[in-house]
């Protein structure tokens, strides 16, 4: 896999894809710039080298929480881009056509554009050949920088490789170098904790772990899931049977998984007005498991503090409301306490982590969420591979 420093990039048309996907609130305002923080660095690297920056990226309707039927713009994702980059970066109201292509003709080395988003046109998401071609025919090079999507087999992440000298950015570099120590002879013992509310999604990943890691800590909802499935919990309705089937190849038997013992619960219908703790086996049928309790904390921390890697993907309460952050921030605080090298993603657990100013404690955020499971959890990584790179 090329490094965009392989390249001559002076007076060349360079195609960035990027993944500055940000969440807005309901005004329109950004309210995480990490994922365009991160972008920086090549971003600047291309610049200063006198490239003509071309970034691309999608914005999606679950971070924008937009209606389904709005075109969404990174109309304000450019100006965010200009202060941070204390330079203009000019914007095209859309990412192809004759328009976009007169644009890009009179920009001058060194200038930077951001076209809109890739998403508003079907063929991205279905890998059209013919918008991949279109896309490459703005650029001489082409730089992959999002690792947040290389888990798609999206038109702007594997069809423009095709037919551009392709490389990887710094983000998407650190990005591997970082989620390889996890994988690659890690320092032990090496603590995975998982959380969250998708199962489906991570059960690869905890899969993975049961051979790598020394200890695995399983929070959130889909602990709740797990408990239920093996009928040692009774809380709320009981999952559907295709989460039952992922939920009988976990062997909770197996002396590296940790479930928890305790736990906040809440009657369902209150959503939330009521609340309790206790044992995971006293939990009502109209309850539901909406926080790890305080037996299951000081069992996680003592894990986590003889641990010398330690690997974080999702909450282990449900954090969107304020009484049931409390097992998420004291999990974080006893992976900050411990002297592991900590690697964390995932969307909910990084905005959780910047919202209670823990961001910079932790030895590497990621920008990927399903990516890293993806990575991690050793599934195909289709725009890692048309780099030429196998997980």
């Amino acid at each position: 896999m090329k490094h965009i420093k392989d390249f001559e990039v002076s007076n060349k048309n360079v195609l960035v894809r990027c993944d500055l996907n940000v969440p807005f609130d309901d005004k329109g305002n950004i309210t995480d710039d990490f994922r365009i923080v991160k972008s920086l660095p090549t971003i600047k690297f291309l610049s200063d080298n006198n490239a003509k920056v071309i970034l691309t990226s999608h914005l999606s309707n679950d971070e924008a929480k937009s209606d389904k039927e709005v075109e969404l713009s990174l109309a304000p994702v450019a100006i965010a881009l200009s202060n941070l980059l204390g330079k203009s970066v000019a914007f095209a109201n859309d990412c192809i056509g004759d328009q976009t292509k007169e644009i890009i003709s009179g920009m001058n080395p060194g200038e930077i554009i951001l076209l809109e988003n890739l998403r508003n046109h079907p063929e991205e998401e279905a890998g059209d050949d013919n918008f991949a071609k279109e896309l490459a025919g703005l650029a001489d090079i082409y730089v992959n920088d999002a690792f947040g999507v290389c888990h798609r087999a999206h038109a702007s992440v594997v069809g423009v490789p095709k037919y551009l000298p392709s490389a990887a950015g710094f983000l998407l570099f650190e990005e591997i170098d970082n989620l390889s120590k996890i994988l690659d002879n890690p320092a032990r013992p090496l603590v995975a904790i998982i959380g969250g509310a998708k199962l489906k999604t991570k059960i690869k990943v905890i899969n993975q772990f049961i051979d790598k890691a020394d200890h695995i800590l399983i929070g959130g909802k889909i602990a709740d899931v797990i408990l239920q499935g093996k009928g040692l919990a009774t809380s709320g309705a009981m999952p559907e049977q295709e989460i039952l089937d992922l939920v009988a190849k976990i062997d909770i038997t197996n002396p590296k998984i940790h479930l928890p013992v305790d736990a906040v619960a809440c009657l369902e219908k209150d959503g939330g007005s009521y609340m309790r703790k206790t044992p995971i086996g006293t939990i009502h049928k109209d309850e539901k498991m909406y926080d790890i309790g305080p037996d299951t904390i000081r069992l996680f921390s003592d894990i986590i503090a003889q641990a010398k890697t330690v690997f974080l993907n999702g909450p282990m309460g449900f954090i969107e409301k304020p009484d049931y952050i409390f097992g998420t921030l004291e999990i974080s605080k006893a992976i900050i306490e411990s002297k592991a090298f900590s690697i964390v993603g995932g969307g909910e657990t990084v905005g959780f982590l910047k919202n209670n100013n823990l961001m910079n404690s932790f030895g590497y955020v990621s920008t990927g969420g399903g990516a890293m499971l993806s990575f991690v959890g050793k599934d195909k990584m289709p725009g890692l591979e048309a780099l030429g790179y196998n997980n």
